[in-house]
């Protein structure tokens, strides 16, 4: 139920932030904004974060979820074309899930 959860909210935070992310980059800069580099690396090494979902939006937008299966953190991003990526969201209690798609009810 939380990874079903956890898709839902990030497709609309992603949703949402391609629209926020679509204004000018000058004021995304300054709003948890940097290289995807920098922003992997401080992950990592301030989190204890790594890569564990990557989708892709329009207009060349990749939505990521960075998490720590230690510690249970999460953090969302969204990187442009350019290389720039922006923290959108994040908090605790990460868990991998492997569920079944809900039965179809056939009955109309």
């Amino acid at each position: 139920m939380m990874k079903t959860l956890l898709k839902t909210a990030a497709g609309l935070v992603l949703a949402l932030s391609l629209q926020l992310i679509a204004a000018p980059m000058a004021s995304a800069q300054s709003q948890n904004c940097a290289p995807r580099d920098l922003v992997v690396k401080r992950l990592a090494e301030k989190y204890g974060e790594s890569r564990q979902s990557i989708g892709m939006g329009q207009q060349g937008m990749v939505m990521e979820t960075f998490a720590s299966n230690e510690t249970g953190s999460w953090t969302i991003t969204v990187t442009t074309p350019n290389g720039m990526t922006c923290l959108v969201a994040s908090g605790q209690s990460y868990e991998v899930l492997a569920e079944a798609l809900p039965v179809l009810d056939t009955d109309a």
